[in-house]
């Protein structure tokens, strides 16, 4: 029979659906009581396809599989976007297991629950351990946004010595801010307008530049990477000027557009555009890790865990107005 658990869904009409599922888990699989969720971008999305919910989720374990290794009843655990891998693919075998062909993914798969709702039960490959020091609330925006962020620096090798540009000072950026100013960046915000001037600059930012109808950017010292995490894609040439030769723009923005980058400046440069998504489970417990031993910590609003409350926040979200990250709490 199975624990029955409340799951949030979407609905062709973009109405929240409370619904009930019962589940129990077996062999790899691990039931969790959600304490927490994160609200990101891609759930509003996901809004009208009739799917379980959120995928930022964070809580404790309450039964585990017999499968089940490295977990136990009780423990304060979080998943992300990617639920589960082949495990011996080329990609997977070579730690870059959020690229997968046969992965199952928030969105794609597993459309009976997700992150809104009471429990939910995973496989335990992907399934990460919350460090002490790292508050559930906190813990929750990290497993999709903060890992995303993470990867980029991780993964592509920046330095504490590098210059870095963030583009945006929401969801994304504010961590990207964050995780770079930690590690001893040298971080430049490019924001539109000056109203998140003072707090970039407390997240740890060196630099600030507002970009709102400016013909050309004036920052002094060009920029080894980019990090593009603005809602809509921004306007490349105002951005390629700025750039080093042979550095990297990384353009995190979710779209299903055409990618238009003037191609002469990134011919002449040396330039490079590097695609990337999530993170690897190696780097998100990297991440994780970080994020607990030097206080980084998203800037929340709360929302009850209730159908008015999940209409709430992604409302707020979908509005624009989220400073900076949406977290559902039990």
């Amino acid at each position: 029979m199975g624990i029955e658990f409340t799951v949030f869904k979407g609905s062709p009409d973009g109405i929240v659906q409370v619904t009930t599922h019962s589940e129990s888990p077996r062999g790899n699989q691990v039931l969790i009581k959600i304490t927490h969720s994160g609200i990101c971008g891609t759930d509003e999305h996901y809004r009208q396809a009739g799917i379980g919910l959120g995928h930022e989720g964070v809580g404790t374990v309450q039964e585990i599989g017999e499968a089940v290794k490295g977990f136990k009843v009780g423990d304060l655990v979080g998943w992300g976007y990617t639920h589960k891998t082949c495990g011996i693919c080329e990609q997977c075998l070579k730690g870059q297991d959020q690229y997968c062909q046969d992965r199952e993914l928030y969105g794609v798969h597993n459309f009976h629950q997700g992150s809104f709702g009471s429990h939910a039960i995973w496989d335990a490959s992907f399934v990460f351990h919350v460090p002490k020091g790292l508050a559930p609330e906190f813990a929750a925006p990290l497993m999709c946004g903060g890992a995303t962020v993470f990867n980029v620096i991780e993964t592509y090798n920046i330095r504490p010595t590098d210059r870095v540009g963030v583009v945006g000072v929401g969801g994304l950026g504010h961590l990207a801010v964050q995780f770079l100013g930690k590690m001893g960046a040298n971080v430049v915000v490019l924001s539109s307008t000056n109203s998140k001037r003072e707090e970039a600059l407390k997240l740890g930012a060196s630099e600030f530049y507002p970009t709102k109808d400016v013909e050309k950017l004036e920052i002094g010292k060009p920029l080894d990477h980019l990090i593009v995490t603005t809602n809509s894609l921004p306007n490349w040439n105002l951005y390629l000027d700025i750039m080093k030769p042979t550095g990297t723009i990384y353009p995190l923005t979710v779209s299903f557009g055409n990618l238009d980058i003037p191609v002469f400046p990134v011919l002449v440069k040396g330039m490079n555009i590097q695609g990337t998504a999530v993170a690897a489970r190696s780097v998100h417990n990297r991440m994780l890790d970080f994020a607990a031993r030097h206080g980084v910590q998203p800037v929340i609003e709360r929302f009850p865990m209730t159908k008015s409350g999940v209409e709430e926040g992604m409302a707020k979200l979908r509005d624009g107005k989220m400073r900076y990250r949406g977290v559902l709490v039990a």
